[in-house]
């Protein structure tokens, strides 16, 4: 399994950030010399083969390599593979279902597991982050059995990446809301994984709109959410040191019922206007 060091600085590479329209990033204007890790985001699933492919067919093959590639700048950095995301696992898509089918089957598990081992090797990544948003959710397509298959998956691709002489790393993105968070047995998934990504942002948004106590204002991510959050881990004892805790270089912008209050705990009618880079309403970045 990868060591740790004293502190792991993970940085995502969006696939879709060299075609922004504006401010558009390639990955060597990431500043490489401050990270120990690069997860390029994300690849998807083929459907019949369980290869890893790109997102859509507008981000090119070759971005593979040229995130791989980073690693000539820096020669301690290790570049890791992140593998689904949100939208892969949205309703009513042909993508939905892969993760749950992949984890069900050992022989599902084994081909996905040399896949991934095929693809490292191929490309020079260094391991692959699992981002499964969410295994066991009724509302994001889930099963019950999805919270055992998900450890049998990271056991078959610890046994495959033992295998390899490359040394290769896994880790696996977790959700902060208790929701989602449930369906993840943390302390079996550690015994092949090296170490969680914690989402510790998007606490809150527009979608808050349907919340019981209100439309109301609040931070997409602040100290006291986190350190509730935190303490879901601590009860089931996750190492600390196995924790990797993430942030968002982004805000969430609303449109307030009253421009005479517009403090946390105001209310909000919906997503403010779309940003002139983000072109999404209610999200601004630069």
């Amino acid at each position: 399994m990868t060591r740790l060091t004293l502190f792991e600085v993970i940085g995502y590479y969006e696939s879709w950030s060299d075609r922004s329209t504006c401010h558009k990033i390639t990955p060597t204007d990431l500043p490489l010399d401050a990270l120990t890790h690069l997860n390029y985001a994300f690849a998807y699933i083929d459907p019949t083969t369980f290869e890893l492919v790109t997102m859509d067919p507008q981000t090119p093959e070759q971005l593979f390599q040229t995130v791989a590639d980073v690693k000539r700048l820096n020669s301690g950095l290790k570049v890791w593979i992140s593998v689904g995301g949100w939208t892969i696992s949205d309703n009513n898509t042909v993508t939905q279902p892969l993760f749950g089918k992949i984890a069900a089957s050992a022989a599902n598990r084994q081909k996905f597991a040399a896949n991934v081992v095929r693809f490292c090797n191929y490309y020079g990544y260094d391991g692959i982050d699992l981002d499964w948003e969410y295994p066991g959710a009724p509302d994001r397509g889930g099963t019950k059995a999805d919270t055992q298959n998900y450890v049998l998956l990271l056991q078959s691709l610890r046994s495959a990446f033992s295998a390899s002489p490359r040394g290769l790393g896994i880790s696996f993105t977790v959700p902060s809301s208790y929701w989602y968070l449930r369906w993840f047995d943390m302390p079996g998934m550690l015994k092949y994984a090296d170490w969680i990504n914690f989402m510790t942002y998007d606490l809150h948004g527009v979608w808050d709109r349907n919340n019981p106590i209100g439309s109301i204002l609040q931070g997409h991510t602040n100290l006291t959410e986190i350190g509730y959050a935190m303490e879901l881990l601590w009860r089931v004892k996750v190492p600390p040191a196995k924790v990797v805790i993430g942030f968002g270089f982004y805000g969430r912008s609303f449109q307030v019922a009253s421009t005479s209050c517009t403090k946390p705990g105001c209310q909000f009618t919906g997503g403010a206007a779309p940003g002139p880079c983000s072109a999404t309403s209610g999200i601004l970045y630069l």
